[in-house]
């Protein structure tokens, strides 16, 4: 059969993995019961591009998500192109049906008062060398935006006190500055001095932030940092260091800092990468509205 031809194929010349080539072969078994439960009957040779869109739209009445109705359709899609050079079939009815738009997933963030919580809530032992790393490490992240691998690979010489900034490094080893402000230069001062004194360096990398044995930290030791943290203040389920990440956004766009700045700050190449944030906002700014305006508030 072409459909067996088709997922040896995808298996041998296009290297797709078992699972790929698994779904893959689930999603044509499902449309070729579709078509072949229609009316009259019909075979993957003989379906147009009505039939095509008529089972994108059974797959969504089923109550499938939109993920999996264009993942089903992308299998539906590659299998036509396959048979079309093959000659099997003359035309592609696959072509130009589109599946339905993904719904954008907004990301997570902390709210103010959450954050509040975070740094000036909770009882932190100031001469505790894990928490005085752990509240610095959490400040940082949530001052500046940075990402979790960007903060790993920090450096002393990266902190300029004097200039209030630190050089990061992003994503294809791009370079470039983020602002500090006072309370985060403060609490980067008090941590290396403690640093310095309690774990000294166990290697030549000058890592702004050490681990218990005075080596660099891990990602999953500073994942592990933020998620211990970020669950005293808040029930989501995302507690990544991203989550800080995001919260910086939204914290800077909420307080009117413009759309460019903040996708200089994150060290966002495109504008678009930034704009989530705006939904995010907006989405807060509905949810105030629903809770404080009186005839929102009657039920």
């Amino acid at each position: 059969m072409i459909t067996d031809e088709f997922l040896r194929y995808m298996e041998a010349e296009r290297n797709a993995s078992p699972l790929t080539v698994q779904s893959y072969g689930e999603a044509l078994k499902e449309y070729t019961a579709f078509i072949e439960g229609l009316e009259g009957g019909m075979n993957l040779e003989d379906a147009d591009s009505d039939v095509v869109r008529d089972w994108v739209e059974h797959m969504m009445e089923q109550g499938l998500k939109a993920t999996s109705v264009c993942l089903k359709l992308s299998a539906v899609k590659s299998f036509y192109r396959y048979a079309l050079r093959k000659k099997v079939i003359k035309k592609d009815p696959a072509h130009g049906v589109t599946g339905p738009k993904k719904q954008k997933v907004l990301p997570a963030f902390l709210k103010e008062a959450e954050a509040e919580m975070l740094f000036d809530g909770l009882e932190w032992d100031m001469d505790n060398i894990k928490e005085v790393r752990a509240r610095t490490l959490l400040l940082l992240l949530y001052s500046t935006g940075i990402r979790r691998s960007e903060v790993i690979t920090l450096r002393d010489k990266d902190v300029d006190m004097v200039a209030c900034e630190i050089k990061v490094t992003g994503k294809r080893r791009k370079q470039r500055l983020v602002p500090m402000g006072s309370e985060i230069i403060q609490a980067l001062t008090q941590y290396q001095a403690m640093r310095d004194t309690e774990t000294p360096a166990t290697d030549n990398s000058g890592a702004l932030f050490r681990n218990d044995k005075g080596g660099q930290m891990t990602p999953v030791q500073v994942y592990n940092t933020v998620r211990h943290w970020l669950s005293k203040v808040t029930t989501q389920k995302k507690r990544s260091p991203h989550v800080l990440r995001h919260s910086f956004a939204t914290a800077m766009l909420n307080n009117d800092a413009k759309l460019g700045s903040v996708q200089k700050l994150l060290g966002h190449e495109s504008l678009e990468t930034t704009q989530i944030y705006t939904h995010v906002t907006f989405e807060e700014l509905k949810r105030t509205y629903s809770n404080a305006h009186p005839r929102e508030n009657d039920g």
